[in-house]
């Protein structure tokens, strides 16, 4: 007998203060990475998939972004960026003089 299956990963990767699409405040959103790996008797071996997330603090949200946007969000968090400018994350763009809260 064999025993397969899957087991889900959770990683947060930042915590960044941006404006929400959902509720408009501007308030903390945690950066998520989602991984699922494949197991093979209770034993992960390898990830068959990935998914990033926002989820506002305020509202509860989440928005699914892109590794692209991920990164991006990623750098932004190290100080290192201009802001989000896609729109697609809840207009996420970093006010000048606010920086974002880190763990």
């Amino acid at each position: 007998m064999i025993i397969f299956g899957t087991k889900g990963y959770i990683y947060q990767l930042a915590i960044l203060t941006l404006v929400c699409g959902h509720c408009g405040n501007p308030s903390a959103h945690t950066l998520r990475k989602r991984v699922t790996k494949f197991t093979l008797f209770f034993v992960p071996l390898f990830p068959f998939s990935t998914k990033y997330a926002t989820q506002c603090t305020f509202c509860g949200a989440e928005q699914q972004i892109t590794p692209a946007q991920a990164e991006q969000l990623q750098l932004q968090a190290a100080g290192g960026g201009q802001g989000f400018q896609d729109g697609r994350a809840g207009d996420a763009a970093q006010q000048p003089g606010q920086h974002p809260y880190q763990r």
